[in-house]
């Protein structure tokens, strides 16, 4: 049953599926720790990873999927195009299946909208989409003038958008401009790097659901309908961060929740690139 309740999904706007809730493997050391990660992950039910070529674990996320022999069908599975490949996409592309091991990735984003590259990066991400080497494409790092300017040449409007989102860097106005275009908003770094965990006002709410401060943060992302990829490394807190579909925030806790907005950026910030 926890599997099942796990895995539940969304509809991205091509009309795949793709689960609410995944592992992120970004800062995971390649080899056996990133191995196991996955593993453990795959163990406890988790069927979505997202990894990218700049994390340089993509062959051991590939490497874990063949020893948990999984059906591939069963697996959505993420990574990105880097900044200094956004001139030859289809080149990296190619490299990142050879790496996972993969005929098809589910969703290809480009990892930050880079000045100069992101136009021919998006062309080139199309292309590959409509050659059947992708399920989705995506983007990551878009703030509101990025997408506004990708809809001026985009054939194909981006499946997602992935970006720094938790109740201390609530980007509401981002996550509105990604609804009325049919995107999905993708939420890294759900818990701040832990920068939050100890906060007051985060661990009266964990006390009242009895969850932790963690599960309390994956939760409210998911109540804000985003999917969410908290990250690991650790077996206890892979299925700590699992636990989160038993129960759901109040509506006055998610309002609650919506006032915390500190603009509190833990990761790069996109704006102005």
């Amino acid at each position: 049953m926890q599997n099942l309740v796990l895995n539940q999904s969304i509809q991205l706007n091509n009309g795949i599926e793709m689960p609410v809730f995944g592992l992120g493997v970004w800062k995971t050391r390649s080899g056996k720790e990133c191995i196991d990660s996955v593993l453990n992950a795959l163990e406890f039910g988790y069927r979505h990873i997202d990894t990218a070529k700049i994390y340089g674990n993509e062959s051991d996320v590939g490497e874990a999927i063949k020893k948990s022999g999984i059906p591939r069908k069963e697996l959505f599975i993420t990574t990105k195009l880097w900044n200094s490949d956004q001139r030859n996409p289809r080149k990296y592309l190619e490299e990142s299946l050879q790496a996972l091991g993969l005929d098809k990735i589910d969703l290809y984003l480009i990892h930050f909208p880079v000045a100069g590259t992101r136009k021919q990066a998006w062309k080139e991400l199309e292309k590959a989409y409509k050659e059947g080497l992708v399920r989705a494409i995506g983007v990551s790092n878009y703030t509101i003038p990025h997408l506004q300017e990708l809809f001026e040449y985009a054939e194909i409007i981006p499946t997602v958008n992935q970006v720094e989102y938790h109740p201390f860097l609530n980007q509401n106005e981002l996550l509105n401009t990604c609804k009325k275009n049919n995107i999905v908003l993708e939420a890294y770094s759900p818990l701040a790097h832990g920068q939050k965990i100890s906060d007051p006002k985060l661990a009266t709410l964990a006390a009242k659901y009895g969850k932790t401060p963690a599960q309390i943060l994956i939760r409210w992302a998911i109540d804000k309908g985003l999917v969410v990829i908290p990250k690991s490394v650790k077996k206890e807190r892979i299925l700590e961060n699992s636990q989160v579909f038993d129960f759901k925030l109040s509506e006055s806790d998610l309002a609650e929740m919506e006032t915390w907005n500190e603009n509190f950026r833990t990761c790069w910030d996109p704006t102005g690139a």
